[in-house]
């Protein structure tokens, strides 16, 4: 049995199982997060084992909440089971919601909260090998030009957090760093 997040049945939000959302496509929370250093943000490559988008490189960390689980903790929980990554402390940027098919008959139909964690200090990062298989530090302008290029290498929902929603994320708040 796969882990229970909240979706919407029927009109409410209600545990359901992770697998099933995904099947039936069902709107469902999220939490992003992209740790930055400078201009460089910290991407991971899906393990090959996930069940949709394997080997995929995409954010730092995308995950759902536990049912009543606050998505800052979620946030938090996340970043150090992935990537074994402690004392960061994510900070809201944005809400955002989208729809994309994720390979395997599945679709991600998300209400995302999307955070950002400035590091200024070189990160251990220790990915679990079951859910990261790599990790690399680009810079934002690179990571454009390479998602131009060669968006199939990319999850879909990076591809849109960047084509549609970067200036909410990467906005003014993080400096002028990210700005050309």
């Amino acid at each position: 049995m796969t882990p229970q997040i909240p979706a919407w049945i029927d009109g409410r939000l209600q545990p359901a199982d992770k697998l099933a959302v995904h099947r039936q496509g069902l709107r469902h929370k999220a939490v992003s997060v992209f740790v930055l250093r400078e201009s460089d943000i910290l991407l991971q490559r899906r393990a090959l084992g996930k069940y949709h988008t394997p080997g995929l490189w995409t954010n730092t960390c995308c995950t759902h909440p536990f049912w009543d689980e606050e998505p800052s903790h979620c946030a938090v929980r996340r970043l150090q089971e992935e990537l074994g990554l402690t004392g960061i402390y994510p900070e809201f940027r944005h809400h955002l919601e989208y729809r994309a098919e994720v390979g395997n008959g599945m679709v991600e139909h998300e209400e995302v909260d999307v955070f950002v964690a400035p590091v200024h200090r070189d990160i251990r990062i220790t990915p679990d090998p079951e859910e990261v298989m790599a990790t690399r530090w680009i810079d934002y302008h690179d990571l454009r030009a390479e998602l131009t290029r060669h968006p199939q290498r990319f999850t879909p929902w990076l591809r849109i957090y960047l084509n549609n929603h970067a200036d909410r994320i990467f906005g003014p708040g993080l400096g002028r760093s990210m700005q050309r």
